[in-house]
């Protein structure tokens, strides 16, 4: 008769086999014998960005001084995309809706989010560097960046992406430059 650590050994060894197989099936592909491989170009093209990498653009609807990087795909677009919006310290967006959820990573600094049509900062949560949110399409709510240093939130979901203000008057897209 066996011992048990001779039997552990064994189911041990028989576990790792059938492990390291159907790691191997998930990630090979078996490749037909009659079908070519696709074109490079088919293939969609990695991206590998560094912060310095990244080109902000101006971005009105996220008030004075707000910029926009896009990091994947393209907003405006049916698709996947993966944005970045950068707000100086205390910039603030008034009530506003999206009509796909919004998902939201607090990259850096302090954001403080509310639920509704009205900005009010009581009810509001604070949410640092870190924190994930997820908005469902059409729920409105406010933003607003905590007043030591800027904010970086990074926004992914699947397009066509719009930001669509409660009160039309609130959209700085509307507004025409001062005097």
């Amino acid at each position: 008769m066996k011992s048990w650590p001779s039997r552990l050994l064994v189911i041990v060894a028989v576990a790792g086999v059938a492990g390291c197989a159907t790691w191997t099936r998930w990630t090979h592909k078996a490749e037909s014998a009659g079908e070519p491989a696709p074109p490079a170009e088919a293939a969609q093209a990695h991206v590998m960005l560094v912060p310095g990498a990244l080109k902000w653009q101006p971005f009105s609807p996220g008030g004075p001084g707000a910029k926009l990087a896009v990091l994947s795909g393209d907003p405006e677009k049916s698709g996947p995309f993966v944005i970045r919006i950068r707000q100086p310290a205390g910039g603030k967006t008034p009530p506003h809706w999206h009509p796909v959820d919004e998902h939201v990573t607090v990259v850096k600094g302090t954001m403080f989010l509310g639920m509704g049509e009205k900005l009010r900062k009581r009810g509001a949560r604070e949410f640092p560097a870190g924190s994930y949110l997820m908005l469902p399409a059409k729920a409105p709510h406010f933003a607003w960046v905590g007043r030591k240093g800027e904010g970086i939130v990074q926004v992914h979901g699947t397009g066509p992406f719009q930001i669509v203000f409660v009160n039309p008057a609130d959209d700085p897209r509307n507004k025409t430059g001062k005097r």
